[in-house]
């Protein structure tokens, strides 16, 4: 054997130990002195998000030694963002002795994290380990942690980004290494909360601790499978951020991407983070387009005025905030294949739409028909379907059974399952497991890139204007699916 392989081997194995080790010293060591930084504290996203997901965390779960800091260039002070986490908190009727501990230690210090002087006062008023987020742009984050590369930070120091991580595969690739010029890759969280929904987890539970599901989910009995995202909601105030995203990389390229990699991975041997991201990023090598076609296996549409439950909304284009030369789509539809032995020639389909007229999130696995039908049974219409609601949350399976009148006759049937929403909500699990040092829920560095890898072609062909943008009634049903060139 090549001594130079054997060597990389050894490196590799070592460093997986010593990964290994880290991570179950910061299990041990989780009730140590943590400060929880949280920069752009004046934003929308803590106040909506973060701060009422930390609440119920404070009132559920057990979070010890643990200080809070809010960080902005708004000119508050302490009564002001008292008052912010007052309101986050009581709308979770977070309460207890926790809550108390943390609001009492709360601070608010105005800086801007461009500079150096600003951030290093930051550091120093943190106790234990320093928990970084930045609830910020992404241009702010990274100018930010230029900065930190230039001052360093303590041992230990964990920081946490928002989507979207970079621009395109390229971006997303030198962001990973700045990052990684701070801090281990362990100790970077990439944040996609719906990897923090109880049902999107539950996947994992559903298939692999029941046998009859694993031995049908290949390519030999699945005839297709649906990841769609469709929400009723409107832009509503978001266009700052959304008008330069859209909905492939608001919701395609990150959320339903990682959806699908826990709906068709191989099963990892435990729970820990680095099997379950070895087996996520696995899946997501696997994902290309199919045919390698951005033209024929994409499409996009933007919604017109309309009208949703009584409410007139206007054109997107009209949407304040919002540059109609930016040609932004509010659905987008892609379809995939992953080409490994599993699922080699499943048709893939991923969507997600605003101002649609039903909220459906969900997974949808179609199974192929049976090789015969016996003569004599007559009425089969549907194959199996099994459905795996996002929201709400809930399993539904479709199936044939004899008719209650006509034995002979087939009627579908749907068993279905409450799976409930879960002990805690989606941000409260993500900072659970961040404050827990256990990066099972945060988006790994090559994963990122891959994402993009998927999705950048599509992304080129629109640009160019091969792909026509479609249109579609705000409240009104997904546009039908253009009609493809063979």
């Amino acid at each position: 054997m090549d001594l130079r392989v054997m060597g990389a081997d050894l490196r590799l194995e070592i460093s997986h130990e010593r990964e290994h080790r880290a991570q179950a010293a910061r299990h041990v060591n989780a009730s140590e002195a943590k400060t929880l930084l949280i920069l752009g504290a004046s934003g929308d996203l803590t106040s909506r998000l973060l701060l009422p997901g930390l609440g119920g965390l404070l009132a559920t779960g057990d979070v010890r030694c643990l200080k809070l800091i809010g960080s902005a260039r708004a000119d508050w002070n302490d009564e002001k963002w008292f008052q912010i986490i007052a309101d986050s908190f009581a709308a979770v009727d977070a309460r207890g002795k926790q809550v108390d501990a943390l609001v009492s230690s709360a601070r608010y210090i105005k800086a801007d994290v461009s500079t150096g002087n600003d951030l290093r006062r930051l550091l120093d008023a943190c106790d234990g380990v320093p928990i970084l987020y930045f609830a910020l742009p992404p241009a702010v984050t990274i100018a930010a942690c230029r900065t930190l590369g230039e001052l360093g930070v303590p041992d230990g120091t964990r920081l946490v980004v928002e989507k979207p991580f970079g621009t395109d595969a390229a971006s997303a690739q030198s962001f990973n290494k700045l990052l990684a010029e701070l801090v281990p890759e362990d100790q970077t969280f990439r944040v996609d909360h719906y990897l923090g929904m109880s049902t999107v987890l539950n996947i994992l539970g559903l298939r692999f601790a029941n046998r009859i599901w694993e031995t049908v989910l290949n390519a030999d009995h699945v005839a297709r499978i649906e990841v769609n995202l469709d929400e009723c909601l409107a832009l509503e105030g978001r266009a700052g951020y959304y008008d330069k995203a859209g909905a492939l990389v608001d919701m395609l390229q990150s959320h339903a991407l990682e959806v699908l990699a826990l709906l068709t991975m191989d099963a990892p041997p435990t729970l820990s983070a680095r099997d379950v991201r070895d087996r996520i990023a696995q899946l997501i090598r696997a994902v290309h387009l199919r045919n390698d076609d951005p033209v024929s296996s994409s499409q996009r549409a933007r919604y017109t005025a309309g009208e949703i439950d009584g409410r007139v909304l206007p054109s997107y284009v009209d949407e304040q905030g919002v540059d109609p030369s930016r040609m932004t789509e509010t659905f987008a539809q892609v379809e995939l294949e992953i080409r490994n032995w599993r699922w080699a020639g499943v048709p893939i389909t991923m969507r997600a739409g605003k101002a649609l007229d039903t909220l459906r999130k969900e997974v949808v696995i179609t199974f192929k028909a049976p090789p015969c039908v016996p003569v004599g049974l007559t009425g089969y219409e549907f194959a199996d379907r099994l459905r795996i609601g996002l929201d709400p949350d809930r399993m539904e399976l479709r199936l044939n059974v004899n008719g209650s009148d006509d034995p002979t006759t087939l009627d579908p049937i749907q068993l279905g399952a409450d799976l409930g929403p879960g002990r805690l909500p989606p941000y409260g699990q993500v900072l659970e497991a961040i404050l827990n040092g256990n990066p099972i829920l945060s988006v790994r560095g090559d994963t990122v890139v891959d994402c993009w890898r998927i999705i950048d072609p599509v992304r080129r062909a629109w640009r160019e204007g091969k792909v026509p943008m479609g249109e579609y009634a705000a409240g009104s049903s997904p546009p039908p699916e253009r009609r493809r060139a063979r």
